[in-house]
């Protein structure tokens, strides 16, 4: 009953041979069979800050590092160094000028924004100001209601010159003059 049976087992079916990409592009992905809308997905960034829903902030903000704003900021916004990151969710606000290096944005903003880096806007992104950036990425849906600037990159400042050469006097050594006594 429960022995071995006297029949071998059956050879298990070959799989269809996939054909192998050996350039570098990227692997397609296959295509997700889901139709429900999905939240944007917000790259990995260091939030040090955040502002949670139902909480605002009256007065100016100075931040470094990620600032995630769930809530409502009534002030300017201003970046303390290069790395700093404004994350704006969908219930969001920020009324105010914004400066900031980078940042991804999917609430709104009533007043103008000055990036020197990145700026990425979600489906539900509003700003109703001028934009100044130097890179931008605009889901279909989001809003801008003002100018949007193209700002060049800041150049790195040049070496100094050298100060010109000193004129130093040439020394003139003149070989030996060998006597023709020898």
């Amino acid at each position: 009953m429960f022995g071995k049976s006297s029949k071998p087992a059956p050879a298990p079916m070959p799989l269809p041979a996939v054909p192998q990409n050996t350039s570098s592009s990227a692997v397609s992905a296959p295509l997700p069979t889901n139709t429900q809308p999905q939240e944007p997905k917000v790259r990995s960034a260091r939030v040090d800050t955040l502002i949670g829903r139902g909480t605002t902030i009256d007065g100016d903000l100075q931040f470094s590092g990620g600032l995630h704003i769930e809530g409502t900021v009534k002030g300017n916004l201003i970046a303390e160094n290069d790395d700093a990151t404004l994350i704006l969710s969908e219930q969001g606000r920020i009324i105010g000028e914004v400066r900031v290096p980078s940042m991804v944005l999917n609430g709104s903003i009533d007043g103008d924004v000055f990036a020197h880096g990145k700026v990425e806007l979600f489906e539900k992104a509003r700003i109703c100001g001028d934009v100044y950036y130097n890179l931008l990425e605009m889901a279909v849906g989001a809003e801008v209601n003002g100018k949007l600037v193209r700002q060049k990159p800041e150049a790195k400042p040049a070496a100094p010159a050298l100060p010109p050469a000193v004129a130093t006097p040439e020394l003139i050594v003149e070989p030996p003059v060998e006597s023709q006594n020898q």
